[in-house]
């Protein structure tokens, strides 16, 4: 089980508060869904549980350990933060292949079948700069997933994605919150997001304006 809790977080930069009083607790096996206009604190929330950046004040406890405390960054995380940096040179497997190397916890094979989840052909030679917006959104999602992390953090996974792609998504949210993941996901379209969410979080000047349960909104 993991659980997040965050407590009164606030966040300021450049003398301008951009995170205030959040408090919030969530748990493994929930996909959380974070919606909001640019600039409204989604974002910037998910930079503050990924521990790569500090609250000005407040605290975020995983697993009742504090982030900037007890532990640099989440002991297991998958993070997909607004553009993806990939290398250029490399096809998508050989990014991933990289990447994995850094814990060694996954082999070729799984590495395979995670681009293969997401739509991706393993074998293509393709180099990365020559993938399209979708292909890279695509593999962004792969390598956030790709070991089975505790907590997986999508942001706008749906961007530059067809039907077929934001249904592949759906398909591989579900699958991640079905083995115990806990999921935080955001999307400017509330309509998807409903579709994919158990909990939607509704921001507002950095703050946390409505929380939504799934019975509150898979009716509307």
């Amino acid at each position: 089980m993991t659980v997040i809790e965050i407590k009164n977080l606030c966040k300021i930069i450049n003398k301008q508060t951009v995170i205030q009083d959040v408090c919030v607790s969530m748990q493994s096996g929930k996909i959380y869904g974070f919606q909001g206009i640019n600039g409204s604190g989604k974002t910037m929330l998910m930079r503050l549980i990924s521990g790569l950046i500090f609250p000005t004040s407040g605290s975020i406890e995983i697993n009742k350990k504090t982030l900037g405390k007890d532990i640099a960054f989440p002991d297991s995380i998958g993070l997909f933060l607004e553009n993806a940096a990939f290398l250029d040179s490399y096809s998508g497997f050989q990014n991933l292949k990289m990447l994995a190397s850094i814990k060694n916890k996954i082999d070729d094979a799984q590495i395979s079948d995670t681009l293969s989840a997401v739509g991706l052909d393993p074998a293509d030679k393709k180099k990365y700069r020559k993938y399209s917006l979708g292909m890279k959104q695509r593999l962004g999602i792969a390598a956030a997933i790709m070991e089975k992390p505790d907590i997986i953090i999508l942001d706008e996974p749906t961007n530059a994605l067809d039907a077929d792609g934001i249904a592949l998504v759906k398909k591989i949210l579900e699958e991640q919150r079905g083995r115990g993941a806990l999921v935080i996901i955001s999307c400017h379209d509330l309509f998807i997001l409903r579709e994919m969410s158990d909990e939607i979080l509704l921001f507002d000047s950095g703050r946390i304006s409505a929380h939504l349960y799934a019975p509150d909104f898979q009716d509307q």
